[in-house]
């Protein structure tokens, strides 16, 4: 990436958008529960992003860079007041994207979704983002053991709440 400003950081800035921006969004709708929050999200993401491009050393991926920002921009929305009484999930304004696997109903998200947030967060960067254990790890600032000991332990819940549902197919 480029260490200056201007024309060559908006440049750099709209490829990240093109390239990121729709699993990104995604993300962000999965983890907030809202389509248009997400909106926000990944905008203040990329905004945050733009302003710290020079400061991007490549010590991890674009991806998993921008999946940090994403994550804390996030958080950070999840800790206002506002966003403490919203519990709700519109799973038909999530915003349409490619996905490595599908299911025959909304079963497995909502569970994932139900999951606490520890467990929730390392589950939508290891599965969704498709980061790898060490870029999960340096995303939420873990070790690489406690990412795994958190994905097993989300993978042990959600195995005993979809059991039934497993059990059906």
């Amino acid at each position: 990436m480029p260490n200056g400003s201007g024309g060559d950081s908006r440049e750099e800035i709209a490829r990240l958008m093109e390239q990121y921006g729709s699993s990104l969004l995604r993300m962000c709708a999965l983890y907030l529960k809202d389509a248009d929050l997400a909106q926000d999200a990944v905008q203040e993401t990329f905004l945050k992003a733009y302003r710290h491009l020079h400061d991007f050393r490549g010590d991890c991926s674009e991806k998993t860079w921008l999946a940090t920002i994403a994550m804390n921009v996030s958080r950070d929305m999840l800790r206002t007041a506002w966003f403490r009484h919203q519990s709700r999930i519109d799973l038909d304004k999530l915003p349409e994207t490619p996905v490595p696997f599908a299911f025959p109903d909304d079963t497995v998200l909502t569970e994932v979704m139900g999951l606490p947030a520890k467990y929730r967060e390392v589950v939508l960067l290891r599965y969704y983002q498709g980061l790898k254990l060490k870029e999960v790890a340096s995303a939420l600032r873990l070790s690489p053991g406690k990412v795994r000991s958190r994905l097993n332990r989300a993978n042990a819940i959600l195995r005993d709440r979809l059991k039934e549902w497993y059990d059906e197919e």
